[in-house]
């Protein structure tokens, strides 16, 4: 009876779990829909709307990173790095946008009971920030007095909790900034964003007027979890950088996957042959195919190892973390490079405005410009890999 009783048990759970899975298949098919649709306004908008940031917290971006015990999935960088991916390829702002689920990690720093707080009524939050340049603080009666104007605040238009970086004299945080966390309601977004890609992703300058946040409520950036989960324990500066990267590896197999799928069909005005029949295009949709797969599984091959690390119960070695910053800047790089060749091979198509070539190119473009994937990641990735001393802050 009792052996009955458990199978029975096990296959409700089973059902139970599959049912979920098939609830958040669904709801991530209708962000999709959604964003195909809206997409174009995304960008004319400046920022993703509300709706469907909405469909963002019920696909599962905002709860996938935070841990069983405050009430979210869990799930691992990888699967977690592939829903980003995916979302990107039909819209790089929105997958920008959705990346920032990642800061569920990043903001584990902050002590247990201030996560409690943000996480009381659910597993969503939203956050988004900026850190650059940090702000002094003045230490007040309740924790530090914050004001100041922050720009690059991607996804803060859509945000439930802010955070800023800071400075307060005499603070040990070891050079690093200071991240003061606090309502989306205390910061004043000032629309400014006016760039070649990237258009929808909202990073405006983010106000900040005479507000007290409680030191419960700062963290260092990249500080230690206050959680120790396996989870908590990846190295944030890299998942922050790793969340960006791959958005370019999504743009970059939405640009591949438009022009195959015009190939047959785009004649031309001199009566040239298709583009599928044509030897030079065949050769170098191929070479493009070849690189872009190339990066992407260096990428999540360093991935996986690291997370399997971290499960088994051992730290990161230097070489590990300096490969996942070196893997996120050259799926950056790839990423813009095989979307600029789907651009040049695409001909006068892809100079049309808003045609999904031109939009998958200055979206990906974008991406490798950002700190966290400049030039200087190739120098300090080598000095790792060649057993020197690695430099502040990374990886």
């Amino acid at each position: 009876m009792q052996m009955r009783f458990r199978e029975t048990k096990m296959i409700i759970t089973s059902q139970a779990e599959m049912s979920a899975e098939a609830v958040k298949a669904q709801s991530f098919e209708r962000l999709l829909d959604a964003v195909r649709k809206n997409r174009t306004q995304f960008s004319r908008d400046q920022q993703i709307s509300a709706e469907v940031v909405q469909l963002m917290r019920e696909a599962g971006f905002y709860r996938a990173l935070v841990t069983k015990r405050l009430g979210g999935d869990e799930l691992s960088p990888m699967a977690f790095l592939r829903m980003v991916e995916r979302l990107s390829e039909v819209d790089g702002s929105a997958g920008w946008v959705a990346s920032f689920g990642f800061s569920a990690v990043y903001l584990s720093a902050l002590p247990v009971a201030t996560l409690q707080q943000i996480y009381a009524d659910g597993p969503d939050v939203v956050f988004a920030g900026g850190i650059f340049p940090p702000q002094k603080a003045a230490v007040v009666e309740g924790g530090l007095e914050v004001s100041g104007r922050w720009s690059w605040g991607s996804g803060s238009t859509g945000a439930d909790i802010i955070g800023v970086g800071i400075k307060v004299d005499g603070d040990a945080s070891g050079g690093l900034p200071l991240i003061a966390v606090m309502p989306a309601s205390k910061v004043q977004i000032e629309p400014n964003w006016d760039v070649i890609g990237m258009k929808g992703t909202g990073s405006h300058d983010m106000v900040v007027d005479r507000v007290v946040v409680s030191r419960d409520w700062t963290f260092i950036r990249g500080g230690k979890s206050s959680l120790d989960e396996p989870l908590c324990q990846y190295p944030t500066m890299a998942l922050a950088a790793q969340v960006l990267a791959v958005v370019a590896l999504g743009t970059a197999r939405g640009a591949i996957d438009v022009l195959s799928d015009m190939a047959g069909a785009r004649g031309s005005i001199t009566g040239a042959a298709n583009f599928a029949e044509r030897p030079y295009f065949q050769t170098d949709i191929a070479k493009a195919e070849a690189l872009l797969r190339s990066a992407r599984a260096f990428f999540y091959e360093i991935t996986e190892e690291a997370y399997t690390t971290l499960l088994a119960g051992d730290e990161l070695t230097a070489r590990q973390r300096a490969l996942l910053r070196l893997a996120s800047t050259n799926a950056a790089r790839t990423g813009a490079d095989v979307a600029l060749a789907v651009y040049r091979l695409s001909g006068t198509t892809g100079i049309v405005h808003d045609h999904m070539i031109a939009r998958h190119m200055q979206d990906a473009m974008v991406v490798p410009q950002h700190a966290f994937l400049a030039d200087g990641t190739w120098q300090n990735a080598g000095r790792v890999l060649l057993g020197m001393e690695s430099p502040p802050g990374f990886p």
